[in-house]
């Protein structure tokens, strides 16, 4: 008997540290990054000069003589000019009240049943409830970053992508963006602000030791997520 609960507490402990190791490896899951991955960009070879004695070729590319270079294929770069401001706020409040009242009395009854005419009863209630709630948020985020144009859309939009890593010390910091640009709106400097940037996506992420220490640890999220209070 002795011998089967040695061999039950083990098993307990080495069911309890596996829980524990799946757990922390679950925590260190990384998180599935806004912008998706990073795409390859294929371009395609330009063909060779044809021997007609025309120093214009057609098939070499189109390039205006009186018109700034701006992209226009896959391949080419531009600035997006990162300047986003949100703010937003809310406030609710709710007011409820209710009352009532009940009372009755047995003033005339038989001889029989005058013990009854002690008896009654007199209800009263009253109810009040408020409420309210507020919340406000201000993000702000400027910067530029230089992206690729991915495909060039049926109708001449360009989808773009780009991102930026900065390494500082031990840790990393990634800036990612990607979204749907108008030719029309790229400026003569060869940039774009992103608030004229279609389906916007932008992420600025991190790793490292400072990144780690900023998050909660996986039994205190357990905690977190089945306290009652």
């Amino acid at each position: 008997m002795r011998e089967f609960y040695n061999v039950s507490r083990q098993l307990s402990v080495i069911a309890l540290l596996f829980f524990i190791l799946l757990a922390a490896g679950c925590a260190q899951i990384p998180r599935a990054s806004v912008v998706g991955e990073q795409e390859q960009i294929e371009i395609v070879d330009r063909p060779p000069p044809v021997p007609n004695g025309s120093i214009y070729q057609a098939r070499r590319g189109y390039q205006p003589l009186f018109e700034d270079r701006r992209p226009r294929a896959m391949g080419d770069i531009l600035t997006i000019v990162l300047d986003e401001q949100v703010s937003a706020s809310k406030n609710a409040r709710t007011n409820a009240s209710r009352t009532g009242s009940s009372s009755l009395e047995l003033a005339q009854l038989p001889d029989v049943l005058d013990t009854l005419a002690e008896y009654g009863f007199d209800l009263s209630g009253a109810s009040d409830f408020n409420g309210g709630g507020g919340a406000q948020a201000n993000n702000s985020f400027t910067g530029t970053i230089t992206v690729s144009v991915l495909e060039v859309m049926n109708n001449g939009n360009l989808r773009v992508r780009g991102e930026k890593q900065i390494a500082i010390n031990q840790g990393t910091e990634f800036i990612r963006f990607s979204g749907v640009v108008n030719p029309r709106t790229i400026t003569t400097q060869n940039t774009v602000p992103s608030t004229q940037v279609a389906d916007a996506r932008i992420e600025y992420v991190g790793d490292g030791y400072i990144n780690e220490a900023q998050h909660m640890g996986w039994l205190q999220r357990f905690f977190l997520n089945v306290s009652p209070f």
